[in-house]
């Protein structure tokens, strides 16, 4: 089966002048409507993690065109497929009376084996000047250094062979100065790492290891040898951020 993810004449929306909940500032997503439900697709958010492929193929299959067809199961197996997807790049809109996607009740950091760090909770997403760029349930954060839509993962690591176990070893690295909300914001410095705050747990990708605070600098240049944490590598490799 292919694993191309084509549109077909499913209409793109447009950019958004300000942001909307699960739509990064400047993306145009795709939308498949149904009678119950209707799903947006963002390209560019997508890194084809499949769990949407796995869990619900009629709905979700590669190859097709378009490849998201709504009519193929219930609105309510569709939401939970959606709500699986691990970047954000899936959400929908029910039409029927369903309950929508809600923010967890807590916020969850998880650091993937070479691969991004996936975020789960009630999310904000700063850009450099921390204007906000993008508020979801879902975000995948680069953690190689190369993608082309940084902070946000797109899939690079795997061209490139990025290789990090995911563990967590450095507990102290995870601050808990105190959280002013519930939310989890995340702010990246010019250049530098990508600052978090707000409650949340952190978990390696081996899930032996998790800690729990409310702030980290989290590495996206790629060389940290304290990952997932900076550790100040970005201003020996001349990261650029942009």
């Amino acid at each position: 089966m292919s694993d191309e993810r084509d549109a077909g004449t499913a209409p793109d929306l447009p950019a958004p002048s300000a942001p909307a909940p699960g739509l990064d500032r400047g993306d145009r997503v795709h939308e498949f409507r149904g009678k119950e439900v209707t799903v947006t697709w963002s390209r560019r958010r997508c890194i084809h993690a499949a769990e949407c492929v796995m869990r619900l193929p009629t709905v979700f299959e590669p190859g097709r065109r378009p490849w998201v067809d709504v009519s193929q199961a219930s609105s309510d197996a569709i939401a939970r497929v959606v709500a699986r997807c691990p970047t954000g790049a899936l959400h929908h809109a029910r039409t029927d009376g369903g309950v929508p996607e809600a923010a967890p009740a807590a916020n969850s950091v998880l650091v993937s084996r070479n691969g991004p760090v996936y975020l789960h909770g009630d999310i904000e997403l700063l850009d450099e000047s921390g204007a906000l760029r993008l508020a979801d349930t879902r975000m995948a954060l680069c953690r190689c250094g190369r993608s082309a839509n940084r902070p946000l993962c797109d899939g690079s690591h795997l061209a490139m062979g990025f290789h990090d176990p995911g563990v967590v070893r450095d507990e102290s690295a995870v601050k808990r100065p105190g959280a002013p909300d519930g939310k989890l914001r995340v702010r990246p410095e010019r250049d530098g790492p990508l600052q978090i705050d707000g409650p949340f747990s952190l978990t390696g990708a081996d899930r032996g290891s998790a800690v729990s605070g409310d702030s980290a600098r989290l590495c996206r240049c790629g060389h940290s040898q304290n990952k997932p944490f900076c550790d100040g590598s970005h201003e020996r490799t001349d990261f650029l951020s942009g």
